[in-house]
């Protein structure tokens, strides 16, 4: 009866729409990442009137361009279970990789009281968790997901996420609203030398 069972359900999968070819789970964490996907690009409409920095602004409007072509891709491909349009594409940043490190006295953070508050370095930590929550739905939903191309497009998406919240987290480090600290030289040494190479495993190749 076991086995009997396995060849329906492999015949029935066969005979399946590809539009239907999604598992209960996937459907629920895809429906997650669009509605937040929705949201993200909904708060960027919002907040862009309020920018005073060309440099930020000029981010803004990359990344939401970029967003929204990767939320069509994704809602097509859940709805039709087939190959979007087009590919997932790269998202490339437009700054340098260099940091500043080191910590400036300043007054502490904390909640605005009043909308007049509002400012560049509050609206990118907006846009930056924005991108924090696409990582991390778009990673859950691509471990969960039963249909290939919806996992591929899920899994190529999370590196674009990536690399837009890094972008807005080097331009807050530049102006100063995001502070890198570091450890001691000598902390620093002890932690880079704490780990050595493991003995190669028998059965990998040279």
């Amino acid at each position: 009866m076991e086995n009997q069972f396995t060849n329906e359900s492999q015949t029935t999968q066969g005979n399946m729409p590809l539009s239907m070819n999604h598992g209960a789970h996937e459907v629920l964490d895809v429906h997650e990442v669009l509605s937040a996907a929705i949201a993200g690009l909904n708060q960027f409409i919002l907040l862009r009137p309020h920018v005073q920095d060309q440099e930020l602004l000029n981010i803004l409007d990359r990344q939401y361009a970029f967003m929204l072509d990767e939320y069509n891709i994704t809602a097509e491909c859940f709805k039709t279970g087939q190959d979007p349009s087009h590919p997932t594409r790269s998202y490339k940043m437009q700054m340098g990789n260099d940091s500043k490190y080191g910590l400036t006295p300043g007054q502490p953070k904390k909640p605005m009281t009043s909308a007049s508050e509002l400012n560049d370095g509050i609206i990118s930590g907006f846009l930056l968790a924005c991108h924090k929550t696409g990582a991390t739905g778009k990673t859950m939903a691509a471990l969960e997901a039963t249909n290939p191309v919806v996992r591929r497009v899920l899994q190529d998406s999370v590196p674009n996420c990536i690399e837009m919240a890094y972008e807005l987290s080097l331009y807050q480090n530049k102006q100063g609203y995001y502070q890198i600290p570091q450890l001691s030289p000598s902390d620093m040494q002890a932690m880079l030398n704490m780990y050595g190479q493991a003995d190669k495993a028998k059965d990998m190749p040279n």
